[in-house]
């Protein structure tokens, strides 16, 4: 995070926007503060031009959000993040076995959606999913319910002929019980089955890993 917030504030000195390091770092923190608490309080979504954008403002620039230059500078802020990726074990090896037979959606909460469709690319996951959406274009976040009402519209399916799997007890899990999807919780690198249980959601599955998936992909679709 620190190497890419330094590359962020190089390339906007260099399209213009030059401030000083240190005053740009605590604006751009107050900005990114501010939008955290809607968007983790109120579960609306804002990009990160946004706060870029009003960083740059509060420093006595005018600039909006939607200027082309933001998004420029997001594309450089977000390179090593994408560039470190890496698809976990077995993932391709589920998608595939997924899409053989059911349409398959992501959904993703993430402030600038392109990150995520590039990432997908990069990794060669994009091309098992029929609909991919992130809350960077959707303005909700999970678990809110739209985000999982719009993604139901767009493949054109019901609730409870759904499954979803995720990693995260709060924004997954309740979330897509909530919607009224059936639910698997798999551990990951950031939620253990400890927090699950921490948690006191109650998924219908509960697996280590995708590979264990993988493995019980028939059990898990027919129940």
């Amino acid at each position: 995070m620190e190497a890419s917030m330094a590359k962020l504030h190089a390339w906007l000195s260099e399209a213009g926007f030059n401030a000083d390091e240190k005053q740009f770092m605590e604006a751009y923190a107050k900005a990114h503060e501010k939008y955290r608490l809607i968007r983790y309080g109120e579960l609306q979504e804002v990009t990160n031009a946004v706060w870029v954008a009003e960083t740059l403002c509060n420093l006595g620039f005018k600039v909006e959000a939607d200027d082309p230059r933001m998004r420029a500078a997001l594309n450089v802020f977000f390179k090593d993040y994408v560039d470190s990726l890496e698809s976990r074990q077995f993932a391709k090896e589920l998608l595939g076995k997924a899409k053989e037979n059911y349409k398959l959606g992501l959904i993703s909460n993430f402030t600038y959606a392109p990150v995520v469709h590039c990432s997908l690319r990069k990794l060669g996951l994009s091309r098992f999913f029929n609909v991919v959406l992130v809350s960077g274009d959707c303005g909700w976040r999970k678990p809110h319910s739209n985000i999982f009402t719009n993604i139901l519209k767009r493949l054109q399916v019901e609730a409870q002929e759904t499954i979803y799997i995720g990693d995260c007890p709060s924004e997954d899990i309740k979330g897509a019980r909530q919607a009224g999807m059936r639910t698997v919780f798999v551990q990951s690198q950031f939620y253990s089955i400890s927090d699950l249980q921490a948690s006191k959601e109650k998924p219908d599955f509960v697996m280590k890993d995708l590979e264990e998936i993988y493995r019980n992909f028939s059990k898990i679709v027919k129940c």
